[in-house]
């Protein structure tokens, strides 16, 4: 049986990986008290006729603060029975989340005691310190909308069955931001940028003639070089060590031009070698 713990920050899109989770096929349970997860699970595990493969179990701040203290202690109770557990944290920077709760009108959970809202998440924040600290997977939606977090979930997730690492190759533009949720975030506004030449400006790194510019140029090619080869070194010793995920994230200023090709390559190199690498141009999408 394979037990997936969604948790996060309201309004950073729980519901929405719960929901895709549950329309492939997931018994998921929203808002179970913490402390009750080790009997329920048991009790799963007991039945002579096992109805659910797959489960998913959201759980947020509004759980017993003494259960979210020992959540480490549960996490390792749940781990030493017969299931494979994953743990999925999901985050968004402040002002995002303020934004949606403001664009949607519904209320904060912890706003009922009294809290403005931008004080109601950052106590949420510190109540799930001890949730983060054990995720096996970061999910920033900062800039993700619905559609591109349920790929996300579909891609990194429920994938995930059949293999011990999932590898996801991302691209992004410093000027919106840096990635919270990456392993490795690798600088590439060094490189020439195709954005001062005029026919290259409206185009991307996946375009014929940004690549053929872009592979013109040595310090690109080693900047590649380098990556890929510190990529290939370490990513089999995270394997040894059993990650589930890993995501490595490539930025330029905007995002459309030296991060989308050098993802793009990195992403067609370890493809072959990987059994379930995916692609996210952030800016793109």
């Amino acid at each position: 049986m394979k037990l997936v713990i969604v948790s996060g920050l309201s309004g950073s899109g729980k519901t929405v990986a719960l929901h895709t989770l549950e329309d492939e096929d997931y018994y998921c349970v929203d808002n179970l008290p913490l402390g009750l997860i080790p009997d329920f699970v048991e009790n799963i595990l007991n039945r002579n006729l096992q109805l659910y493969e797959n489960i998913a179990v959201g759980i947020d701040a509004r759980s017993d603060s003494h259960d979210l203290r020992q959540f480490n202690d549960i996490i390792k109770l749940l781990r030493e029975k017969d299931i494979e557990l994953e743990v999925i944290y999901l985050q968004a920077e402040l002002t995002t989340l303020i934004k949606r709760f403001s664009d949607t009108r519904r209320k904060h959970p912890l706003t009922t005691k009294g809290l403005p809202l931008s004080e109601a998440i950052e106590v949420e924040r510190n109540l799930l310190n001890a949730v983060s600290s054990e995720a096996d997977l970061f999910i920033d939606t900062t800039y993700t909308n619905v559609h591109q977090l349920r790929d996300l979930i579909k891609a990194q997730v429920i994938k995930n069955k059949d293999t011990k690492l999932t590898l996801l190759f991302q691209s992004f533009g410093f000027k919106n931001g840096a990635p919270t949720d990456s392993d490795f975030v690798f600088d590439v506004r060094c490189l020439p940028n195709p954005h001062w030449e005029p026919k290259l400006r409206p185009l991307t790194g996946l375009d014929e003639d940004v690549i053929e510019f872009l592979q013109s140029q040595s310090d690109v090619q080693e900047m590649m070089d380098h990556i890929d080869g510190f990529l290939q070194h370490w990513i089999p010793k995270f394997k040894e060590q059993n990650r589930s995920y890993l995501t490595v994230s490539i930025g330029c200023t905007g995002g459309q031009h030296r991060s989308v090709f050098i993802a793009q390559q990195l992403y067609d190199n370890f493809r072959n070698s990987t059994d379930n690498v995916t692609i996210r141009h952030r800016e793109m999408q």
